[in-house]
Parts: structure tokens; C-alpha cells; sequence
């Protein structure tokens, strides 16, 4: 049985691990998997198709799948392509979530016990959101709930229109049915169209009807330029490929200076009318034909806008949450039954798991062209945080053997990649950073190392967790166990305080360098200063004897809210120069992981009385012992 369980465990992992590296089934004709990898830029930065779908919708819906009308299932790459080529029917589909729409007070808005709406659902109430809008508050640190939920809502609607209108002109599905027709009239007229406008400037005699033709081709091509979200025209090679991209709509009205339709233009007007056609054969040939002309002018990018796409379907840290909780369960049921085969398993899965997480990060570096940095926002940080954790995990279960060392480390590990789910819905994870923070060397040494001591100082503050819980609720938590934890702080204490103390440097000399100064009691630079102070109170009271087990761990548990302010709190202020990563609905976040660690440090300081495990018991008998010698010795005096 025990063999069987070990096996188990494993088989488990093995088929979450092959269920993210499964090939995406493709049930339709269009060949939409090379579809999805069509390079475009847009937020600075060359990706596929399939990073833009997922990025819009997780704005939009917060999560990357789509429901039809009809009960259908759509991936992003598809609800793309509806939205872009088949916009009548994309807009049935319900993408706009809205968490409280009663509380916006738009009459017949909204629906019982429905939270996701569709284009069409808001159509008749585009004049009061845009009232509302325009009533809030300019400033979106300042904004109210309400506010915030009324500007989001803005704002999606404004992005679902742009990208709508990405890959062709604002128009009819009639207009969209003859594309190819339209641009090839435009050219047309553009010799005539000039020479009737010059006409009429001149007082001549014109034909007002090509003149009114010309000119309406001018202003729809000039809306698109401003609206179009994707730049999907490559600068002519030999160029750097991030130079000059344009979108649709400036590419045709640079036709009238006498530049030629670039291909991409008509192409993507094609893979337009094919799919809106049903004509699977000639929207693959003409995807074929982008990508193999993308191929030719810029031979050495392919590579990476595929390898991105097939990152996105992989979606590694997902796998690695996954695996993190196949972990914790399986030391939980260890420390019941089977702890040496179960230990085993959960050990050989944490190294999967970090390998995972580790490849994630690697893949990021590489499809950011920054090789050796790790962190270069708050949801990378959050990643890498999550990583250091379990790398921390790691080297403790290799050495104590008994499983707290893999369930922390897979707690934490789960817990960040959570945070970082929720911070990708803001969009592009890979943004360019920056100008200030653009520095390669400086992101890998002093972003890296303060980083690694928030990871240090959490996963300190997860072990006094397990201290207090295991030491309050387990009769099996005996001396030793709590030795081994307390010896765990102790080291991983040590660490962080030299890591966030290296990092707090390094980022002086890099403020110098930057901002003409070493220190400014920036709000960020106070964090990282509270968790080194925070540090040293916690070893210079261990040394000295100030404080035992349970004062370790509480001290333990009040670095974690350090870090967590220094890390997401100091954001919330919106001044100083570090206020990048500011989130309207962090505070309560914050506030709310604030309250629960002071709940456990009112559970780690409860009279040994109340603590039902061998090791509370033990030193309940001391207490008592010590007590009753007092009084004796009071009794003789």
C-alpha cells in the first residue's frame, strides 16, 4: 500500500504535467493554431495574436474562455477572430464582466444572478456609461469602488472597440464582405480624388461626386488610425523589426503620399473575407503567406513570437500552482499515514514543480530578450517570490526530511502565483519597462536580491505558521519537530536579513546613478529599510535571549507584514518615485493578510495551557513546575 500511495502520487503529477503540454485540439478547418502566431506590436513590443486575445479578454472577463449563446466553448485565439473579422456575431457573446452591476444604477442593466455581459446587453445604455464615466473622478487613485467599477467598464468597452477594428476599417458586415474591393477602389481614386481636390481649391470645375468619394475614404481611414489597437505592419527590412509598425489605418493613408498598399494590408483583408466567407482553404493559404512574408523580412523573430505562443498554451506556473497543491495534500495525508513513502513522493513532486516554475521564468526571459532578470513588475515579482520560496523549500526538506519544508514552500508557492493570477488581469505581463527601471544589470542584481529576501521573509514568516498551527492542534508535534522549525526560522531569518540588506544597497548605488542621490525616504526605500531593521530585531532577540519558540515565531509572522508593506503596501500611497505598481483594490488585500497574521500572533502567544501537542504540553508541565517551585520558595521567605 505504501508503494502503491508513492506511485499514485506521482501518476497524479505526471498527468497534470502532460495536461499543459497536451497539443491544443483543433476541431475546426481554419488553421487557427497559425493563426494564433501571426506576429503584430502593440504595447512596444512584437507578440502573437494569441498573447493579444488572451491579454483582452483577461482585461475584460478576467479569465481566457469564452461561452456562446448556443453553450460553446471558444479559446481566445477564437473569440479573436470572431471579434476582428465576425464582429456582428462577437457581440452576443458576454465578455464584459461587471462584479456589482446593480450598484452602477443603470436602469434594466442588469441581470439575476449574472455578472458577464454582452456588447449587445450594454448597446442601449452606452449614452449613461459615458455619463457616468465623465461624472467620476479624473484620478483613478481617488476613485471610489463605484468609480473604479464605472471607469472599467469604460474603459473595456474602448478596448473591445479597438481591437474590434484592428485588422479593417469601422463598418457594415456588408463592408466587410468586400474589403479587398474597397482598397483597391481607394487606390484608385487617390490620382483622380487629388486632382479634384486641387480643382476645387482652385475655383475649377470638379466632380464632386469622386471628391466626396475621396474624401470619405480619407476621414474612415483617418478614424481607424486613431482607433486601431494593433500595429500589424511591419517596417519594410532591413530594419529593426520594432521600428515603425504601423496599423491599418495609417498604412492607408501613407498610400496617398505615393507609398505602395504594403501586402499586409490586403492579406489580412483576405484571411477577412475568407473566414467571414467560410473559406477555410483560402484564409490557411493566406495566413501561410503573412507568416512565411514575415518569415523573409525579419527571419530571426519568428522564432521567439512562436515560442510565446507555445509558452501561453503550456502556461507553466498554472501547472506549477497545480502541482503546489498535490503537494501540501500529500505531506498532510504524510504526517496521518505513510509519512515515509508519501514525504518521498511530495519531495520528488516539489522538485517538478519547482523545474516547472523555473522553466517559466527562463521562458519569460527569453521572449523579453533579458537574460539573467527575473523581476521587472510587480506580477513577475510575484512569480519569482513564490519561486524563491520553494527553492528555499527545497534545500530545507533535503536536509530535515519531515515534510514542512515542501507543504510551506508549496503554501507559498500556490499563494503568489495566485496573487500573480490576479495581477495579469491588467494585461500584458511582458510590457517594455520603464525608461528608469531599463536597466539590465541593475534588475538582475539589486531587483533580483531584494526580491529573494521578500521570498525569504515570507516563507520565515510561513514556517512560524505551521509552527503555530501544528504546536496548538497536533499531538503529534513534539520537541524535536519544533526544534527543527525553530532552527528553520532561525537560518531562513538570517538569510533574508542579508539579502534584503545587500538589495537595500545595491538599490542606493542605482538611485544614485539614476536620480543623483543614495537615499530619499522614498516610501519603497523606507520598506526595504523596515525589513532589514525588521531582521535584525528578530536575530538580536534571539541572540539575546529576549525571546524563545513562541516569540520567534511571532516576531517571525510580523515580518511577513513588513515585507508585504514594503512589497504591496507602499504602492498604495501613489507618491515617490517607485509608485509603479499601484492596484485600487490592494488595500483590502493587504489590510486583510495584515489582520490574519496578527491572528496568528495572538495564537502563537496563548498560554501553553491551550496548546494540545506534545511539545505545548511539555512545556506546560515546565511552566507549571516553575510556578509551583515560586510559590514554595515565597512560602520559606
Amino acid at each position: 500500500m505504501k508503494k502503491f500511495a508513492f506511485t499514485l502520487i506521482l501518476i497524479i503529477a505526471a498527468l497534470i504535467v502532460a495536461s499543459g503540454f497536451k497539443p491544443a485540439t483543433n476541431t475546426s478547418d481554419f488553421d487557427i493554431a497559425s493563426f494564433a502566431e501571426l506576429p503584430v506590436q502593440v504595447g512596444g513590443r512584437i507578440k502573437p495574436l494569441d498573447s493579444v486575445a488572451r491579454n483582452t479578454l483577461l482585461v475584460l472577463a478576467a479569465r481566457q474562455k469564452v461561452v456562446t449563446p448556443e453553450g460553446v466553448t471558444l479559446s481566445p485565439i477564437e473569440w479573436f477572430m470572431d471579434l476582428t473579422m465576425r464582429p456582428e456575431v462577437a457581440d452576443t457573446y458576454r465578455v464584459f464582466k461587471i462584479e456589482f452591476p446593480d450598484d452602477l444604477g443603470i436602469a434594466g442593466l442588469a441581470q439575476k444572478g449574472q455578472r458577464h455581459y454582452a456588447f449587445n446587453d450594454l448597446l442601449p445604455h452606452f449614452d449613461e456609461i459615458l455619463r457616468l464615466y465623465q461624472e467620476i473622478n479624473p484620478e483613478p487613485k481617488k476613485r471610489s469602488p463605484y468609480e473604479q467599477q464605472i471607469a472599467d467598464l469604460n474603459d473595456g468597452l474602448t478596448l473591445y472597440h479597438r481591437v474590434m477594428h484592428s485588422l479593417h476599417p469601422v463598418g457594415t458586415p456588408e463592408r466587410l464582405d468586400r474589403l479587398v474591393d474597397e482598397y483597391q477602389s481607394y487606390i484608385s481614386s487617390i490620382a483622380p480624388g487629388l486632382v479634384a481636390l486641387r480643382q476645387q481649391q482652385a475655383g475649377e470645375d470638379y466632380d464632386a461626386e469622386l471628391l466626396s468619394r475621396f474624401i470619405q475614404f480619407g476621414d474612415d481611414y483617418l478614424k481607424l488610425s486613431k482607433t486601431a489597437y494593433l500595429r500589424v505592419v511591419p517596417p519594410i527590412a532591413p530594419v529593426d523589426p520594432l521600428d515603425d509598425w504601423k496599423n491599418i489605418g495609417l498604412e492607408l493613408l501613407d498610400v496617398m503620399r505615393g507609398d505602395g498598399l504594403s501586402p499586409y494590408v490586403t492579406s489580412y483583408a483576405s484571411l477577412t473575407m475568407a473566414y467571414r466567407l467560410d473559406q477555410p482553404d483560402m484564409f490557411n493559404k493566406t495566413v501561410e503567406e503573412l507568416r512565411q512574408r514575415f518569415i523573409g523580412d525579419f527571419p530571426n523573430d519568428i522564432g521567439r513570437v512562436h515560442f510565446e505562443r507555445v509558452f501561453n498554451q503550456a502556461q507553466p506556473f498554472y501547472l506549477s500552482m497545480q502541482l503546489y497543491v498535490l503537494i501540501f495534500l500529500t505531506v498532510c495525508i504524510s504526517w496521518l499515514r505513510w509519512p515515509a513513502p508519501l514525504a518521498k513522493a511530495a519531495f520528488w513532486v516539489l522538485l517538478l514543480a519547482f523545474a516547472i516554475h523555473t522553466l517559466g521564468l527562463i521562458a519569460r526571459m527569453y521572449i523579453q530578450e533579458r537574460y539573467g532578470v527575473f523581476v521587472t513588475n510587480l506580477y513577475s515579482s510575484a512569480v519569482f517570490v513564490g519561486w524563491g520560496a520553494v527553492l528555499l523549500g527545497v534545500i530545507l526538506e533535503k536536509f530535515y526530511k519531515n515534510g514542512v519544508g515542501a507543504a510551506m514552500a508549496s503554501l507559498v508557492g500556490f499563494c503568489t502565483l495566485i496573487i500573480a493570477h490576479h495581477l495579469s488581469m491588467s494585461g500584458d505581463t511582458l510590457e517594455m519597462m520603464r525608461a528608469v527601471l531599463d536597466s539590465n544589470f541593475w534588475l538582475a542584481t539589486h531587483v533580483t536580491v531584494i526580491t529573494f529576501g521578500y521570498s525569504a521573509m515570507f516563507f520565515a514568516g510561513a514556517l512560524a505558521l505551521i509552527f503555530t498551527v501544528l504546536g496548538l492542534f497536533s499531538k503529534r508535534f513534539s520537541k524535536e519537530s519544533a526544534k527543527s522549525i525553530v532552527s528553520m526560522v532561525y537560518g531562513i531569518t538570517c538569510f533574508a536579513t542579508l539579502f534584503s540588506l545587500v538589495g537595500t544597497i545595491l538599490g542606493g548605488i542605482w538611485a544614485d546613478q539614476s536620480w543623483g542621490r543614495f537615499w530619499g525616504w522614498d516610501p519603497k526605500e523606507n520598506g526595504a529599510l523596515m525589513i532589514v531593521i525588521m531582521g535584525a530585531i528578530v536575530l538580536h532577540a534571539r541572540w539575546g535571549g529576549i525571546v524563545k519558540e513562541r516569540g520567534l515565531m511571532a516576531l517571525a509572522i510580523c515580518g511577513s507584514i513588513v515585507t508585504v508593506w514594503s512589497w504591496f503596501g507602499t504602492n498604495l500611497l501613489g507618491v515617490g518615485l517607485h509608485a509603479y505598481g499601484f492596484t485600487s483594490s490592494g488595500f483590502w488585500w493587504t489590510v486583510g493578510f495584515a489582520a490574519s497574521q496578527i491572528f496568528f500572533i495572538c495564537l502563537v502567544n496563548l498560554p501553553w495551557r491551550y496548546w494540545r501537542s506534545a511539545f505545548g504540553e511539555d512545556k506546560n508541565r515546565l511552566d507549571r513546575k516553575r510556578i509551583l517551585i515560586a510559590a514554595q520558595e515565597s512560602e520559606k521567605a
